[in-house]
């Protein structure tokens, strides 16, 4: 089945279309606070002469901020809206850079990915547990670390039943009609959103939250195509850290930074380093 025929049947949401809406709101500041993101996490101040490959590149943001930090990048999204959101952002910054490379492929192409060498950095955040085989695909992109790479990924948190609901959520929203998916919608803004906004109002900063959400939010989205995001996200997977940590120590990988949502809602962000050659 195609990328089309998996939205058009209500298996995929199309986050590329969100990802090209998301490119009229960035600037010069979004694009330091991703930059800042990698340095942080990776723990370092530059990227030069490193290779950095984002797997599921999404707006390509992050791209953008590795080879500003002096990488050599190769970007590749499964979406093809998302790979065209990539190769904008390269047209707008690096135009003709032969040291940032945009592709069509998927990360569970394992034929493909194995043309593509080694890489100092493998980058994919939140997107794995997008693809429908979560596993395979955290497989295919931790054998392409060469030997003492960091693998950044992040990866929904496991929350028992709430994930579990959340799930049918998503699964109702892909199914219906464009235009009846706005109830669904509003729902899930009420129910993400509402406790937030009222607590702003107790605290006499109405909104304030939602004014400074893409000052604390490195990824770049702003709130409202980040709920649009999280409600259509299909496929979904999700994994507790022990369930990752487990799965890369068994690769030759150790933790090396780590930060987690809480126990919540979101995204669980681990670095990696890997102890042998990826190949």
């Amino acid at each position: 089945m195609t990328h089309t025929e998996e939205i058009l049947s209500g298996e995929r949401f199309a986050f590329g279309e969100n990802w090209a809406r998301f490119l009229s709101l960035l600037d010069e500041d979004r694009i330091q606070q991703a930059e800042a993101s990698l340095k942080n996490m990776l723990e370092i101040e530059t990227l030069a002469g490193k290779r950095f490959l984002d797997a599921g590149s999404g707006s390509g943001l992050f791209s953008l901020a590795a080879r500003r930090l002096g990488a050599k990048v190769y970007s590749f999204d499964y979406d093809p809206q998302s790979v065209a959101c990539t190769a904008e952002l390269k047209l707008r910054y690096f135009p003709g850079d032969p040291d940032w490379v945009v592709a069509e492929a998927s990360v569970l192409d394992k034929d493909y990915l194995a043309r593509l060498g080694v890489f100092d950095v493998v980058y994919s955040w939140g997107v794995l547990h997008h693809t429908g085989a979560m596993w395979q695909a955290l497989e295919n992109v931790a054998a392409l670390s060469a030997k003492n790479g960091k693998l950044f990924i992040a990866i929904y948190n496991d929350q028992g039943r709430t994930s579990v609901r959340w799930l049918k959520v998503k699964q109702a929203y892909n199914a219906l009609p464009i235009p009846l998916r706005w109830p669904v919608l509003l729902l899930a803004f009420v129910r993400l959103w509402g406790p937030t906004t009222i607590l702003d109002l107790l605290r006499g900063s109405p909104f304030l939250t939602w004014m400074n959400y893409s000052k604390k939010h490195a990824r770049g989205m702003d709130p409202w195509r980040d709920v649009v995001d999280w409600v259509g996200g299909l496929p979904f997977e999700v994994a507790k850290p022990e369930q990752i940590f487990d799965f890369l120590w068994a690769r030759d990988f150790h933790l090396v930074k780590l930060t987690t949502c809480a126990g919540g809602l979101g995204c669980n962000e681990f670095v990696f380093k890997k102890q042998t050659s990826g190949v």
